[in-house]
């Protein structure tokens, strides 16, 4: 039998186990230009709590009664194609399941001499991608100005800080542990460090950024998005990649911005990273280049065992993660 983890009720507020259930199903067969994937390694992200509301999004929500599914890495146990063969290592978006079939066409086979094949998943995969292309294409940065980071020491967060620098920004990055700050400052290198659960936001920010506020790369929202605004300079600019700190709060309300944005002339752009599909090939080529050269570093947590990814995907929304939260699966069949 196959295990597989289906979305059974809608969540208002945080997703719990009642929302989810583990259930047995009959292992798939790949039909003609399908493989048959084991997973190894399972992604969890944010993003897929606004998948398990119907509310319409720039992506489909997952259906009740169905496995929900997200970024992988598999072993290709069975080809019925000829472009991946037994014992191929692939990533791509599949169901949540033990092994489950799809067109070879959908899937990458990973490149190891790039680094772990965990990689994928997170700086050579999604949330680098999506680093990259919020802070260099809607962020902009030029050397000397200023960056503020909220989730800096998340899967998305750690990659923007480190291209911060790497840009020639002074860096101050927000995160909510004593772990998670020494992280950011001893190993990446960010330039002041700021815990929003023991410390005024606003008045860290005040003592960070002297000379204001030029790019925000906003993972967050909520409370330190409202500190930021204020200090924004002319003509800053602000990436919203996410709002975390609302998607469990039904309706929230926070203080106007509008009159933060006029005053500095500052552009703000919510953004995807399917919005730049057709450059992945161009994010890609930077970020293998800044990993093998040593000036991207990368952290992950890595839960164990198949029937735990809901609590790994719960455990985002309490900031459980440092770095890329993966489960992993199993081991591959082949070595």
């Amino acid at each position: 039998m196959n295990k597989e983890i289906q979305l059974v009720k809608r969540p208002e507020a945080a997703p719990t186990h009642e929302h989810i259930k583990m259930v047995e199903t009959e292992q798939p067969v790949p039909l003609q230009g399908e493989v048959l994937v084991k997973l190894l390694y399972v992604s969890v992200d944010p993003y897929m709590r606004g998948r398990m509301s119907a509310a319409k999004s720039y992506i489909a929500p997952f259906q009740l009664n169905e496995p929900m599914e997200g970024g992988i890495v598999g072993e290709v146990v069975e080809s019925n194609a000829d472009t991946l063969q037994e014992g191929d290592i692939v990533t791509g978006m599949l169901p949540w399941k033990e092994y489950a079939s799809a067109p070879a066409d959908t899937l990458r086979k990973i490149d190891p001499s790039l680094g772990p094949v965990t990689t994928s998943l997170g700086i050579l995969g999604m949330p680098g991608l999506t680093a990259y292309f919020g802070l260099m294409d809607i962020g902009q940065p030029k050397e000397g100005e200023t960056l503020v980071v909220s989730g800096a020491a998340g899967a998305v967060g750690s990659a923007v800080v480190q291209i911060g620098k790497i840009s020639g920004c002074h860096v101050v990055g927000i995160a909510g542990s004593d772990e998670k700050l020494a992280y950011l400052k001893n190993e990446l290198g960010v330039d002041e460090v700021i815990n929003y659960k023991t410390e005024s936001v606003p008045d860290r920010l005040e003592e960070t950024c002297s000379n204001g506020i030029d790019i925000y790369f906003d993972n967050v929202g909520g409370d330190i998005s409202d500190a930021v605004y204020p200090l924004l300079n002319k003509f800053a600019r602000i990436a919203q990649c996410g709002a975390i700190a609302s998607y469990n709060v039904p309706n929230d309300q926070g203080p106007r911005m509008q009159m933060h944005l006029i005053k500095s002339s500052a552009l703000i752009k919510g953004f995807t990273v399917g919005d730049y599909q057709d450059r992945f090939t161009e994010g890609f080529s930077h970020l293998a280049q800044w990993l093998q050269e040593g000036r991207l570093k990368y952290e992950e947590t890595i839960t164990e065992g198949f029937e735990n990814i809901p609590d790994a995907f719960f455990g985002l929304f309490e900031g459980a993660n440092l770095g890329k939260q993966l489960v992993k699966v199993a081991e591959p069949s082949q070595k």
